[in-house]
This record gives C-alpha cells, structure tokens and sequence, in this order.
C-alpha cells in the first residue's frame, strides 16, 4: 500500500462497475468458443487498466478491478475454492421486478482456499497503486458464503465430506482464512465482504417467504456473527477488513427491504469489521436511529446516491442527510459513497457509463464540501 490512509475513505465507492461493451463482447466470444482464455484474459486486463485510470482521474483514494473478470459478486469467489463447484440452481433468485439466471455453487469436495484465482486478480490491481490510491479486494461475506453452501444441501447433499453444518462451517472459515494470508501476502490491506444476509432477516416478507420463525432469526444472527468473526479475528493490525451489507442489486432491482433495527445491536455492535458501508438511498432503507448500536471505533459509509438509477440526486439533500446520521455518530466516524456497486452482476445497472461517472463525481464534490478532504 502506498497512500498513507487505509478505507474508509470519505468519498467512496462500493468496487464493481459497469462492464465496457468492449469486455462483455469479448465474454461471449470466449462462452461461444469463438477466442481462447487467454484472449478474453488479454481484454479483461485491458478493461481493468482503463477503469483504474478513470478511477484516479475521478480522484478516488481507492482502485478496484471493478469486479470485470466476474459474472457474479458472490458466486465467482465460491467458484474459487477448491471443492467449491458451479451448478445449476434449483430455483431462481427472485427480485423485485426479474429472477436472476439459475446458477448457485455447491459443495463437491472438501473445501480449501489454496491458490485461488482472486489472488491473481489482486496482484493485477496491486500493480497499478500509486502515491495517492489503495487497490481494494471485494469478496461475498463468510455468511453469504454459508448462506449458499448449506441451502443447497438438499439439491447437493455434502454428507460424503461434512457431517453437518457446524463442521462445513469450519471448513469455510478455514478455507476465507487462507484467501486472507495468501492476499495479505500479496500486499493487500483493503479486503471487503459483501453481505445480503442481514437485510433478509429486516424484511418481514423474506422471513415469511423462507419461514423463518422470530427464533429463526435469532439463531440466523448468531451463525451470521460466528463465521463473520472467526474468519476476521487475530489477522494483522494494518489489514483493513470493511463489510457492504447490501439489499440486493441485480439489474437495477433489489431483493429485501426494512431499515437495520432488527439486526442492529448484533451487525453493527458485534461484527468484527472496522466499517460498514449501509445503503441509505431510498425509503427502503429506514431511518438512522440503528446506528446508535455502532460499536466503539467502527466507522459507518453512509450510501446515499443510489447506483441503480441514472437521475442525479440533489447535493443539498445529501448534505442534510449527512447531518441527520451525524446525530447518532460523530461526523469524524462517517463517510459517502454509492449506495451499492453498479454492476453486482455482469448484467450491471439501468444507466451509462456517463451516468457513473457523474454519480461517483458527486459523491466525492460532497465528501470535500462536508469534510474538506475527499
């Protein structure tokens, strides 16, 4: 790491972006079988450096590949594990408006997390740090991970190499613990999970659609909580590790809705993370009042300019909502940022690159404006 400030940054980003028309040709050239890998690798890291350029241009302290060699923010990591395989999905993820494609991951072995390929894709981005940026690595959170690997049970029954849940459990954390050594290794400070779990346990009609009872939820927290934390306790001092709990971002619709309350006093009192990154961008969200439960230290990224739509939002109104959460943390303990990433999945987001860009200009024009610093 270079920049002397590690994340959170007061102008902020989730890291995926949009996917140049260039890069998903060439996706389905390679799926076609029209060019080889190592084509589709050569204009994937075309892609990438030209994202990093923009990235500094816009004045962000934090560089990112943007999620380019992925298809999806969660199921390309599992991917990454040995005796972690693609398989097709029983049932579809149904959002808002649209189901996303029938792919999931599923246990086919026993699970370690030695040589995975994000490690690569790190030390890509790590090359192109200068004096005023930090290459960041986003992964799905340990939950998340858990989450997907023992639902999938029953389609993909893993008796032949975990007795139960517990035991995989172990195996996952073992597995995150080894991506965390290896990348730490190759000089990455910045490490990220992404997280839908919590906000399912906030929408009263997720829980009834899973039937999840009040205990259920409960217990859920609690899983949440253990894997989180067994993975990042005890990892090196200058090893920033931030989490984005997000309500769901597929193709400018979401999943869940309900403000934090419900999870608060346990995600925001009790994970071991240095920073949230919350959506706040439309009523969905709820109000501020949960971050009252924020743990000594921790620092919230307040998400306040929704990614998913391309309509600009007022700067004044940022602004007073900025003060608004100031009265439940100090203001020295908040960020800005984007609510999510604007493409969690290689479909991306109803808006241009443009559009982006403007987005991610407003949020650093408001960081120095509120904080004097970006």
């Amino acid at each position: 790491m270079t920049y002397a400030k590690n994340a959170p940054f007061r102008a902020d980003v989730v890291g995926s972006y949009l996917r140049p028309a260039e890069l998903k040709a060439a996706r389905a050239d390679y799926e076609a079988g029209r060019i080889d890998v190592a084509a589709l690798r050569a204009v994937e890291d075309r892609c990438i450096e030209e994202l990093v350029a923009k990235q500094k241009a816009a004045g962000l302290h934090v560089i990112t590949d943007g999620e380019f060699r992925r298809r999806w923010w969660h199921f390309d990591f599992m991917w990454g594990f040995n005796g972690v395989e693609h398989k097709e999905a029983a049932h579809r993820v149904a959002f808002h408006d649209e189901v996303t494609p029938a792919h999931t991951a599923a246990v086919t072995g026993p699970i370690d997390g030695a040589n995975h390929p994000f490690v690569e894709h790190f030390k890509f981005v790590k090359a192109l740090e200068d004096e005023n940026t930090v290459a960041r690595q986003t992964m799905p959170s340990p939950a998340q991970t858990r989450f997907v690997l023992t639902g999938n049970k029953e389609a993909y029954p893993y008796d032949a190499f975990y007795k139960d849940d517990d035991e995989l459990t172990a195996a996952i954390v073992a597995a995150y613990r080894q991506v965390l050594a290896d990348l730490y290794e190759a000089g990455c400070r910045n490490v990220q999970f992404d997280d839908c779990t919590w906000t399912r346990l906030c929408d009263p009609s997720v829980r009834e659609r899973l039937g999840w009872s009040d205990e259920d939820a409960q217990r859920l927290q609690q899983e949440n909580l253990d894997v989180i934390n067994a993975v990042a306790e005890n990892q090196p001092e200058d090893l920033v590790i931030t989490t984005h709990v997000c309500r769901g971002n597929f193709h400018s619709t979401w999943l869940s809705s309900g403000g934090y309350a419900p999870v608060a006093a346990n995600l925001f009192g009790r994970e071991a993370v240095d920073a949230f990154y919350l959506e706040f961008d439309d009523d969905r969200s709820g109000d501020f009042a949960p971050l009252a439960e924020l743990a000594p230290g921790a620092q919230v990224v307040l998400g306040l300019i929704t990614s998913k739509t391309p309509d600009l939002e007022d700067r004044e109104t940022i602004k007073a909502r900025i003060a608004e959460a100031s009265q439940y943390v100090p203001l020295e303990r908040l960020c800005l940022s984007t609510q999510c990433g604007f493409a969690s999945t290689e479909e991306g987001n109803k808006l241009t690159e443009e559009q982006q860009w403007a987005k991610i200009e407003l949020v650093r024009s408001v960081a120095e404006e509120v904080w004097g610093e970006a």
